[in-house]
């Protein structure tokens, strides 16, 4: 489904990815780790044409994106979750879902208020009025108002109350088993243990290592070099 080769990405002179690879299957959830500044967000970014690379390759169902603007991406079946919501501060709920929405029978703002019943009940507030996981939930909503074949979430539940990350963590694991495929960044290492079918870790813009979470689990030591603080 996606399929990204050696891609290497810079933000003006100074290089972020260093020949960054990884693909996602149909129907999978896959983990994005690392700790903080290690290029996780770059490659999000560089997915969806927002950080453009200079080498290396992306294919979305076998078709090269990398030269394609972002909402020329995101037409071509990627939705965004990006790290730090970035939702519509002056605009209501329902305008935050329904300014993203696309054609397709699957999301419907029904649909998005029945993962979410925070948001039907929260539907006339503006993106400003709600809390931090309100707008979290609001994030996923709109991403999903675009009928994404992939789902992109960067920080999935970064500042969120525990209460909170659960219900999100929740709505992901419903989302997996209804077949959307996800990549996802999150701190969040037993959590994303828990519902992701691989993991890749970058270091420094690198690859480092790549498995299963059963794998990941098994060696303590690359949760010791390359996530722990």
């Amino acid at each position: 489904m996606l399929d990204v080769d050696g891609i290497e990405t810079f933000y003006g002179k100074s290089q972020a990815l260093f020949g960054v690879s990884l693909n996602l299957r149909q129907g999978e959830v896959v983990a994005l780790m690392g700790r903080n500044g290690m290029g996780k967000t770059t490659t999000i970014r560089s997915i969806m044409g927002l950080t453009p690379i200079r080498s290396g390759t992306i294919r979305f169902h076998g078709r090269p994106v990398q030269t394609l603007p972002p909402y020329r991406v995101a037409r071509c079946g990627i939705g965004l979750v990006p790290e730090g919501r970035q939702i519509f501060p002056t605009l209501s709920v329902r305008e935050n879902l329904m300014a993203t929405a696309g054609n397709g029978s699957r999301w419907t703002l029904s649909a998005v208020y029945d993962l979410f019943p925070a948001l039907r009940e929260r539907e006339s507030h503006l993106g400003d009025q709600l809390s931090g996981g309100e707008q979290q939930m609001l994030a996923i909503g709109r991403a999903l108002m675009t009928h994404p074949q992939l789902l992109l979430l960067d920080e999935a539940t970064e500042g969120l109350a525990p209460k909170i990350r659960r219900q999100i963590w929740r709505c992901l694991e419903i989302l997996k088993q209804q077949g959307l495929s996800m990549l996802v960044v999150d701190k969040n290492v037993d959590a994303l243990t828990r519902i992701c079918d691989r993991i890749y870790v970058i270091q420094k813009g690198r690859n480092v290592w790549q498995g299963t979470p059963a794998q990941f689990l098994a060696e303590p030591m690359i949760r010791r070099d390359y996530i722990g603080i």
